[in-house]
């Protein structure tokens, strides 16, 4: 009974240890942060020693009523969910179609379109930003010489079709990674199965439907919940092409949270508001997403 006693309290001292690395930095790099986000996001902070006389006092949700009342908000909003929809839409029906066809062997040469699908994401950022401005956003730019080649009266308007040219960058950019998701897990699916199917008489859309779809249920729905927790964070692309002008209509939320932290005189609750709602956002979206999954996949 004793030993018995004694080897319990020794598993549970080892699971202790074990666990105590990884629970520290979670609290530490994850949780401490979250919460202390909400906690300014509530506050009167205006900089300085946090907990400086008088510094740190309760505003209440006065920085998330400041919010709602700022049409900037949500034209910040607006900007996110396109990028939602053209990384969940577009980005991840586009990277399957690209892994199916490399996949199933219908082109030559699969590993140099591998990696010149996959290129874009090696590339940094910035980069890419700077380059896509040149091409896209400046009165010598090449789109424009390209016009202007076709109607010599073409003019530069600054602003016109900015954000649909940032959300075709991103689908450019981003489509290599889900490309390369889908390429692996299709890879797992035993190919005699496929071709059975084939000689059995199945079309090529009856074994995606039946074979192939059911089979990635589980790595769509993580490329999904992949694709929202980026587009919520997007900020470097779209900061070198455009800073979020003009007058913020390209602008995203963390782009506005930016704006409100560090340009001009610092709103750190309102600052930490937009941080709060974008977790919200987030958090709503993987949720449809679990429902879509428990609908159209499991059958429920």
């Amino acid at each position: 009974m004793r030993s018995s006693l004694a080897k319990r309290k020794e598993e549970k001292m080892a699971y202790i240890i074990l666990i105590f690395p990884a629970l520290f930095l979670y609290l530490f790099v994850m949780a401490f942060p979250a919460i202390s986000s909400i906690m300014l996001s509530v506050s009167t902070y205006r900089g300085g020693k946090i907990f400086g006389a008088g510094n740190l006092g309760f505003g209440g949700v006065r920085a998330y009523a400041n919010i709602f009342s700022d049409p900037y908000f949500y034209m910040s909003l607006k900007n996110n969910l396109y990028i939602v929809l053209i990384s969940v839409f577009g980005q991840i029906p586009l990277g399957f179609l690209l892994a199916y066809i490399l996949y199933r062997g219908h082109i030559k040469g699969t590993g140099f379109f591998q990696a010149m699908i996959y290129l874009p994401n090696v590339i940094s950022a910035v980069i890419i930003g700077i380059l896509f401005k040149r091409f896209f956003m400046n009165a010598n730019s090449v789109l424009l010489e390209i016009q202007r080649y076709f109607d010599p009266s073409t003019q530069f308007i600054p602003g016109k079709n900015y954000m649909l040219m940032i959300l075709i960058v991103i689908l450019w950019m981003y489509t290599g990674i889900y490309m390369l998701i889908f390429l692996a897990n299709l890879q797992k699916i035993d190919n005699s199965i496929i071709e059975a199917s084939m000689i059995d008489g199945a079309s090529e859309m009856q074994t995606l439907r039946y074979i192939v779809f059911p089979a990635l249920s589980g790595v769509i729905v993580t490329c999904a919940i992949l694709a929202i927790s980026g587009s919520l964070k997007s900020f470097d692309l779209i900061f070198v092409m455009t800073e979020g002008g003009p007058a913020y209509t390209t602008s995203v939320l963390s782009l506005y949270m930016y704006m409100k932290a560090f340009r001009g005189a610092p709103n750190y609750p309102v600052a930490n508001a937009i941080s709060t709602i974008m977790v919200i956002v987030c958090f709503i979206l993987i949720g449809l997403t679990r429902w879509a999954e428990k609908r159209f996949f499991s059958g429920e």
